[in-house]
């Protein structure tokens, strides 16, 4: 069969794309989504002609759908929806229906798992919900032998007029046998990563899963359908899944190769151990990538420290979201400010550039001082860089059920929001429009310092590498 994947264009003027492999956000910077090109690699091994369609990266728009749609004879289009990407995702399954008839259509991702309703417009579209390879492999391999596609784990779809969910399939415990990413459908696509200012850049996933109970936390798309499935018959979250030193010792083996010399690794954590870490720097540092990675600040040691400035690290996305104790403990992140001030302190001993994500309204003990008071610290720790995001009662989180018992959610209910720009939360003594005017002060203030500017300039190596960077940072505070 032939198979394409999507990534649809915007119909809304003037908005921003949203990014669909973290999913809380519109892009800023755009880079491979693994988790969709880890499906299409397992399609090719099936036997099916493979392709990726990307109407985001060249910037092209719904006219440019069109005439893709009457030209294209693909048997299945596939796309991996996130929250922020409903309405575009539904327009495109319109136009699907209007210029290729009843072919199938296959979705991937959080949007689909948790509102069905809202995709499932016709009974030849199906929803592959939480992790996708399994339930991807045995729906196709029945629609290819004309077998019965109505009770599919892991699926939903419409059956005579409703919606019908299948009940669901038990997580991957070890992603060995999946096949690398189908980095080969991108082509001549090149993606740069503002935090390394090196190329060519991709990403790479090491593991899947957090174990920590952070109330308000969606890591990533795939770990948010991921979750969110599981929770169906589990009162927890579902167990880490990790591949193999060897496993990814290949992949970066392949990437050199293919001539790759920065990474993003995409693991909700990356760091769990002294030992794994070890396991995992040795291949870096063979292979000279600079690289980055996100960890938790309780999980960064002096040995793991000095590992990651000797291999190449070029960044550490730390989630601190803020440094008062008592904010920390209400929103159980298991951590103390005491514990940030120590993973920052080491990391920069051995010169690893640290970034921090911090996150504005996480809870109702939040006020306008103590984010001035986050802003102020992380300033004076002189790291690299902050993120500053809005916090959202993402459905399927502790935060979510929260926020509608105390009716701090605006309009009464969860809507999709550029956590980058928008809340829809308001505190009795905090609300929605101050958090969204104190994060864009909180962004002016840090990212056009004198000192961050000067610090940054001095790093690039080119025109291309600049460029890049200076057009992500103006759509971080702008939009």
């Amino acid at each position: 069969m032939k198979i394409t994947f999507l990534i649809p264009p915007t119909w809304s003027d003037g908005v921003k794309p949203a990014e669909r492999s973290a999913g809380c956000t519109r892009i800023v910077y755009p880079f491979p989504n693994l988790y969709e090109l880890t499906v299409a690699a397992l399609f090719e091994e099936m036997g099916h002609s493979v392709s990726l369609r990307d109407f985001v990266y060249h910037e092209e728009n719904p006219g440019d759908l069109e005439r893709f749609l009457e030209r294209d004879d693909s048997d299945v289009y596939c796309l991996w929806g996130v929250n922020l990407s409903i309405p575009d995702d539904v327009r495109t399954i319109e136009y699907i229906r209007r210029f290729r008839g009843d072919k199938w259509v296959m979705l991937f991702g959080p949007s689909g798992t948790y509102f069905p309703d809202k995709l499932l417009k016709d009974a030849r579209t199906v929803i592959v919900r939480g992790e996708p390879e399994e339930t991807a492999r045995e729906w196709l391999t029945r629609l290819e032998k004309g077998g019965d596609l109505t009770d599919v784990d892991g699926t939903t779809l419409l059956l005579e007029g409703r919606v019908h969910a299948n009940k669901p399939r038990p997580v991957t415990r070890n992603f060995d046998d999946l096949p690398f990413p189908a980095r080969h459908l991108l082509g001549d696509r090149q993606y740069h990563n503002p935090k390394l200012k090196k190329g060519p850049y991709t990403t790479m996933l090491t593991s899947r899963n957090c174990p920590f109970q952070c109330y308000y936390c969606v890591p990533s798309s795939l770990t948010f359908a991921r979750e969110l499935d599981y929770k169906r018959t589990h009162a927890t979250k579902p167990p880490i899944s990790y591949r193999s030193a060897e496993s990814v010792g290949k992949e970066l083996k392949l990437l050199h190769e293919q001539g790759y010399r920065a990474i993003g690794f995409v693991d909700d954590n990356f760091i769990w151990n002294e030992e794994r870490t070890r396991e995992l720097c040795e291949p870096l540092k063979e292979y000279g990538f600079v690289w980055g990675c996100q960890a938790r600040v309780d999980a960064i040691t002096e040995p793991i420290a000095k590992m990651l400035g000797e291999s190449g690290c070029g960044y550490v996305d730390l989630g601190v979201e803020s440094f008062n104790d008592d904010v920390l403990k209400y929103i159980k992140k298991g951590i103390t400010q005491a514990q940030i001030y120590e993973a920052i302190g080491l990391l920069q001993k051995y010169n690893v550039p640290v970034k921090l994500n911090v996150l504005i309204g996480t809870s109702p003990l939040e006020t306008k001082e103590t984010i001035k008071d986050t802003l102020r610290r992380a300033k004076k720790l002189k790291v690299d860089q902050v993120m500053f995001n809005i916090v959202s009662p993402f459905p399927g989180t502790e935060l979510y059920a929260l926020a509608k018992e105390n009716g701090w959610i605006e309009s009464g209910e969860y809507r999709p929001t550029d956590v980058q720009r928008e809340s829809i939360l308001s505190y009795p003594h905090l609300s929605a429009r101050e958090m969204e005017k104190l994060l864009f002060r909180s962004n002016l203030s840090f990212f056009l310092r004198p000192s961050f500017v000067w610090h940054h300039l001095r790093k690039f190596r080119s025109w291309k590498e600049f460029s890049s960077a200076a057009k992500a940072l103006k759509i971080k505070l702008f939009g």
